[in-house]
């Protein structure tokens, strides 16, 4: 098929959106083209993009989201914490088994629990798999 290797932008669905955005022009990189800002989650995209593959954005009220400033704190992380173990497998791979465990993570819905190594869940996490 046409689209066989070729990455989506979102997990969700079955087919990838036209256009996703808004983003910020960083520069003017040729007579046509523009360098994005885009996010983190779009690192295998080139940020480079002809003019015709941008649209411009049509401003709505509803996407300015408004905090008081002394609100606002800087010093905030997160990190991903393992919740549940909903499922358990052995796979074997070049003549060796390996265990998986279905994890669900905090502060996610079911359906985005993933597939890890019960060793790697081990390293990482330590306290969460002691006598499993």
């Amino acid at each position: 098929s046409p689209a066989r290797g070729v990455r989506r932008f979102g997990i969700k669905g079955k087919l990838s959106p036209c256009f996703i955005g808004p983003f910020e022009i960083l520069d003017r990189v040729g007579e046509v083209s523009y360098r994005l800002a885009l996010p983190p989650q779009l690192s295998h995209v080139h940020d480079v993009f002809h003019v015709s593959l941008l649209r411009g954005y049509k401003y709505h009220p509803l996407h300015v989201i408004t905090y008081p400033l002394d609100q606002i704190r800087t010093d905030l992380s997160y990190e991903e914490e393992p919740e549940a173990i909903i499922d358990r497998q052995d796979r074997i791979m070049r003549k060796k088994t390996i265990s998986f465990v279905k994890i669900l993570w905090r502060n996610h819905p079911e359906q985005e629990a993933t597939w890890e190594t019960e060793e790697s869940i081990r390293t990482s996490y330590p306290h969460f798999l002691p006598g499993y």
